[in-house]
């Protein structure tokens, strides 16, 4: 009995390194085509969609997009708050005494991360009801966060050329971010940036 089971398992194993199937192929060539209207093709990437790992055949593409624009929003406030303290200062304050990023993060009061944390999931809900509303935070339709009123005032190119310009501000931030920490961690491994930088 246990060699038939073993012997079994064995064998629906090795099923699991035989030739994929058309299947995965198909939704590959599926993903591939949802990509084809998609912002975010230009120059820098020879005017073609940039998916080296294939992600899109995993996840929907609408969800792969505005995971992107909200990692790149982010990034770019996460630059501005690493280069800030290092060219202007810091406020006014009695508990972060540094201008390092990472020591900040450790010395900032509990209390202060309640109130990010709060922060962060208010405007998460404000996109949320915006979207259940019809609204768009990828720049498709009525922009859900629009203080200012001037995203309806755009002609369709401008719209293009204002969501190519964030997606591309977006991507570079989360690379620079990215040579940031890098930096931070292994001093010398981005060239051109200081150590301590």
């Amino acid at each position: 009995m246990k060699i038939a089971a073993a012997t079994l398992t064995l064998f629906a194993s090795a099923s699991a390194f035989s030739p994929s199937s058309t299947q995965s192929r198909q939704t590959a060539v599926s993903a591939t085509a949802d990509l084809t209207g998609l912002v975010g093709t230009d120059i820098e990437n020879g005017n073609k969609i940039f998916d080296p790992v294939g992600l899109a055949q995993w996840a929907p593409v609408d969800y792969l997009r505005k995971a992107e624009l909200s990692n790149g929003r982010a990034a770019m406030l996460a630059t501005v708050g690493w280069v800030w303290p290092k060219f202007v200062g810091t406020f006014d304050s009695n508990d972060v005494s540094t201008t390092d990023p990472i020591d900040a993060i450790m010395q900032a009061d509990p209390q202060w991360w309640a109130q990010f944390i709060l922060l962060c999931g208010t405007i998460e809900a404000i996109k949320y009801r915006g979207e259940q509303e019809g609204k768009s935070y990828t720049g498709e339709g009525d922009a859900v966060i629009d203080y200012l009123k001037q995203w309806n005032k755009l002609s369709a190119p401008e719209k293009e050329k204002m969501r190519l310009k964030e997606l591309k501000n977006g991507r570079l931030a989360m690379i620079g971010f990215a040579g940031f920490l890098a930096n931070h961690f292994i001093p010398g491994s981005v060239p051109g940036l200081p150590e301590g930088f």
